[in-house]
């Protein structure tokens, strides 16, 4: 169950990011490589498409990124995170949500990576006092796996940011962190993963916008072959990374 259940849309939507350059502070805090979820330890299949050729340089890494943020799992991503923003800001429970986005995960080594990075994240943000509550800082969630998304949309609801920046930001962090991987394991050099990072801006400010109106009849994912590597790492022979 979500903590705060007590939060209405009007207070969502009055509290933005300009308004309040908090929010904006907290947020690069959360979605920062340095927060504690582990995520440097995930290519999200992105090894064993190295491994086998399929990604070599900066033109085949941008194709792959943007094809997983505007019709693959970074997408389905971004509508489950809008969704459970959505429901906590209502101050309804999301369990509906994490069962989905636990269910939408494509093999094993894909369940694993988002439910620990959420358990991670959802011990790690509670630090953080939800504003107007002076009490100690509460679990966010009570005793059920979550995923990673959800677990962001849900702190991001009850932290009063807005969801187009949540949306962006962590757009930005899932493919910073697999642009990562792929400077170690291709390799790149920065100045290519800095290129890439570059080409993704609007590919991330689109899907941040759509994701931002969707819903969950909005779901679904046109990128099999990246699931089928993710399982395939599974069993890759000499591996960097967990997924």
């Amino acid at each position: 169950m979500v903590t705060r259940t007590d939060m209405t849309m009007s207070t969502i939507t009055t509290m933005t990011m300009v308004e309040n350059p908090a929010c904006l502070l907290r947020l690069m805090s959360w979605l920062s490589p340095a927060f504690p979820v582990g995520a440097f330890a995930y290519s999200h299949g992105l090894e064993r498409a190295i491994n086998d050729g399929l990604i070599c340089d900066q033109p085949s890494l941008v194709s792959w990124l943007t094809d997983l943020v505007e019709r693959g799992s970074g997408w389905n991503d971004a509508v489950l995170l809008a969704q459970a923003w959505r429901e906590a800001s209502a101050g309804r429970d999301c369990e509906d949500v994490m069962e989905l986005a636990e269910a939408m995960a494509g093999s094993r080594e894909r369940h694993m990576e988002t439910t620990l990075q959420g358990a991670a994240f959802g011990e790690a943000v509670a630090a953080w006092i939800v504003p107007e509550e002076r009490q100690p800082a509460q679990p966010l969630v009570d005793g059920r796996p979550v995923s990673y998304p959800v677990a962001v949309g849900i702190a991001a609801a009850l932290h009063s940011i807005s969801l187009p920046e949540t949306l962006t930001a962590h757009l930005h962090a899932f493919t910073s962190n697999l642009i990562q991987a792929a400077v170690r394991l291709v390799p790149l050099g920065q100045r290519d993963g800095i290129a890439v990072l570059t080409a993704l801006e609007p590919v991330i400010l689109r899907a941040a916008s759509r994701a931002a109106r969707s819903s969950l009849d909005d779901l679904g994912s046109a990128t099999f072959f990246s699931d089928l590597l993710s399982m395939r790492h599974e069993t890759q022979y000499s591996r960097v990374f967990r997924s």
